[in-house]
């Protein structure tokens, strides 16, 4: 009896070691992005739950490198080692089936692999990528390992350049039985053929990627290697492909810096993922805050644990998953990135070390029923990934809205918010439904909560406005009737003011000053005129505009509308930076424009150019905000009416700027024209100055303290 209970002991403990079973709480983060590239957590979508070695798999297994790995229907498990050279098959649960190693190739010779990099699977066939063989092997799935059922060559074509090397590495084969491939070292694109091998030709051609920076520079001066690393076309070097034939390409090799750019410019030229159709045309969707190209934040780490890790992501395989949604493998950070079909992240999870959960050397994934697979070269094993109750809810809310179930699709995304208040997707999902049921306000609130503001939110802000429209119909030609009769006779009671200054002896007031602006507006030659030789205005009222000018802007900090607001300054923060932005330019514009008239002759003083200048500010404020109420009430699509209003206004600033300069100098058109020209070129010239002055004295004052530390620390 002792003796049993040693042997079952001893059986436990080896099962328990060789499945190595993970506890439920992660060693990594699970999150998403903001709108502003901010890292927002949630709950864990996928857990680890085991890693398989080959230990686990049976006592007879032997694996070198895993550099692939799918599933077929059956949930059965296709390992391709490059290192051993053969295909491993294992069943639903992770155990040994068996191995294509040798087999009796066409000619009735005994053959086999050499470095296979790619398998895949489909209903009938196995496809192995004999990668050094320059070959693609098929095999019965339900037949004999022995014997292969075809073996495809490489193709012939005079598309192919002399020195292309035909190196398969991954294969996908569609519905009707053709093959995509990619080849390691074929820079064409994916190669398209037949069952038999006949070439169909290459689709996703991808653009050269171009040197940027210092190097392009070098590269137009001639001082370049023609032959350099960055002008060669770039290859792909994995594929998959899903139920409607839609085929999935990655990339690594682009420019890093393109990586990068795409990233928030979402061109798909230099893509590190792509969606191709039979015809070659990238038709992926990139419709999330950012393009669905691995990590956002590439200068900082997402994680403390990747802190080291910086730079775009380096894509190495792409797996299809269900309703739609699809996942990407980071082998720089091993990270796994998952998006829906509209290129949202759904979620991010991961990290590369030695503990347990992560992956060392990432370099295949595959969706295997609701797990998912990562293989980790390093351990010659894989790590099955769990799907959990939140995952679960997230497929679920995504299936009911591909299902257009939005009801369904509502209560998902209302439990997934509960888990996860900062998930976007979630937010813009219960948005939709609601627009489908006609409450188009509290969609908007949903949409504003997800900063989704240029399309779903401005759909739905159309409605409320056309409802708005109808429901008050008599009040809009009142309302701007009401308006258009205000400002008639504020505008001519202005003029009354104007015209009894105009005959007033003595000091102005500071309405009839301020009020004097109107008229320079429109009479600018006569106005900077009286404004220096009759004294109409002074500093006072000229800083009384300034203070309306950067009381406008604020305004637009604070009033634009939500769907033109990028960055809604909800907590004042804006201010600041508006009173400098209006403050700095101005200031700078009057001392340059008074040190080169006092150079060159000219007859204003100081004074005199900061009164012209404040006075031809008018027009903004005047301009800006009824831009500003106007965002209140357009759209996006509306948005050149807004532009134009404010163009004009600053091109009526401009004028005023030029002419009132001209009168206060009393320069001619000409000469004017110049020393406006190098006003701005002194307005750079103090800026850059002033930088550097400030940095100095920065550096001074650090000397200063270190030296003050320095002797405190030696006193002591």
């Amino acid at each position: 009896m002792k003796r049993i209970i040693r042997i079952a002991a001893s059986l436990i403990l080896l099962s328990v070691m060789l499945v190595t079973p993970i506890a439920a709480s992660t060693t990594y983060s699970t999150y998403t992005y903001s709108s502003d590239g901010y890292v927002l957590k949630s709950p864990d979508a996928y857990v680890p739950e085991m890693i398989v070695n080959e230990l686990y798999m049976g006592t007879n297994v032997s694996i070198g490198n895993i550099a692939d790995i799918c599933t077929d229907e059956r949930g059965y498990v296709y390992l391709a080692d490059d290192y051993l050279g053969k295909v491993v098959v294992l069943d639903p649960f992770y155990h040994f089936k068996g191995e294509i190693t040798g087999f009796v190739n066409e000619q009735g010779i005994k053959d086999g692999f050499s470095g296979p990099r790619g398998v895949f699977v489909n209903d009938k066939y196995i496809y192995v990528c004999d990668t050094f063989n320059s070959r693609i092997v098929i095999f019965d799935k339900y037949g004999d390992y022995s014997e292969p059922v075809k073996i495809v060559g490489q193709p012939t074509s005079n598309l192919f350049e002399t020195d292309d090397r035909y190196q398969p590495v991954a294969v996908a084969v569609d519905s009707y039985g053709r093959l995509f491939v990619v080849s390691q070292l074929t820079y064409q694109g994916i190669i398209m053929m037949g069952e038999n091998g006949d070439f169909y030709g290459f689709i996703g051609a991808q653009k050269t990627s171009t040197s940027t920076g210092i190097n392009a520079i070098l590269e137009k001066l001639g001082l370049t290697d023609e032959n350099a690393d960055a002008n060669i076309s770039t290859e792909y070097n994995n594929i998959t492909i899903d139920s409607e034939n839609f085929v999935y390409a990655t990339i690594s090799t682009i420019n890093e810096e393109l990586r990068i750019a795409q990233i928030t410019s979402k061109d798909s030229t230099y893509s590190p993922v792509k969606k191709f159709n039979a015809s070659g045309t990238d038709v992926l969707a990139r419709n999330g805050f950012f393009a669905p190209s691995g990590e956002v934040k590439t200068q900082a780490p997402s994680t403390t644990s990747t802190s080291a890790i910086t730079g775009a992501s380096t894509i190495i395989d792409a797996a299809v998953g269900p309703y739609g949604t699809w996942s990407i493998l980071d082998s720089k950070r091993s990270k796994i990135y998952t998006y829906d079909s509209n290129g949202n992240l759904l979620f991010a999870f991961g990290d590369n070390s030695y503990r347990r959960g992560n992956i060392l050397t990432s370099s295949a994934l595959c969706y295997h029923d609701t797990k998912l697979l990562v293989t980790d070269t390093s351990q010659a094993s894989f790590t099955v990934f769990r799907r959990t109750e939140y995952g679960d809810i997230l497929l679920g809310a995504i299936d009911h809205q591909n299902d257009s179930s939005y009801t369904g699709s509502a209560e998902d995304w209302q439990e997934i918010l509960k888990r996860n208040n900062n998930f976007d997707v979630a937010y813009i999902g219960i948005g939709k439904a609601l627009v489908r049921d006609g409450e188009y306000e509290k969609a908007m609130d949903y949409f504003k909560a997800s900063h989704e503001k240029e399309n779903r939110y401005a759909d739905a802000f159309k409605q409320v406005r056309k409802q708005w429209a109808s429901k008050y119909f008599i009040l809009i030609p009142i309302i701007a009737v009401a308006v258009l009769v205000g400002l008639f006779y504020f505008f001519r009671y202005v003029g009354k003011v104007n015209k009894r200054a105009s005959l007033k002896q003595g000091t102005k007031s500071i309405k009839e000053e301020v009020f004097f602006a109107f008229h320079v507006m429109v009479h600018p030659f006569d106005g900077f005129w009286d404004l220096k030789h009759e004294k109409r205005g002074s500093p006072r009222g000229a800083f009384i505009v300034f203070l309306l000018t950067v009381a406008a802007f604020a305004y637009k900090a604070l009033g634009t509308g939500y769907v033109f607001d990028q960055k809604k300054a909800s907590d004042y923060s804006g201010i600041y930076s508006t009173i400098i932005s209006v403050a700095i330019p101005l200031a700078l514009w009057i001392v340059a424009n008074w040190c080169l008239t006092t150079l060159f002759d000219g007859e204003g003083t100081f004074s005199d150019i900061f009164t012209a200048s404040c006075y031809a500010l008018i027009p903004l404020p005047l301009f800006m905000i009824p831009s500003v109420i106007l965002s209140n009430f357009l759209v996006p699509s509306e948005q050149g009416i807004i532009t134009t209003i404010v163009y004009i206004g600053y091109l009526w600033t401009g004028a005023l700027l030029y002419i009132g300069i001209m009168r206060v100098h009393e320069y001619t058109f000409g000469k004017n024209l110049i020393i406006v020209l190098l006003t701005i070129v002194g307005m750079a010239l103090i800026m850059f100055l002033s930088l550097l002055f400030f940095e100095l004295m920065a550096k001074l004052i650090n000397l200063f303290t270190q030296l003050w530390v320095e002797i405190s620390f030696r006193t002591y």
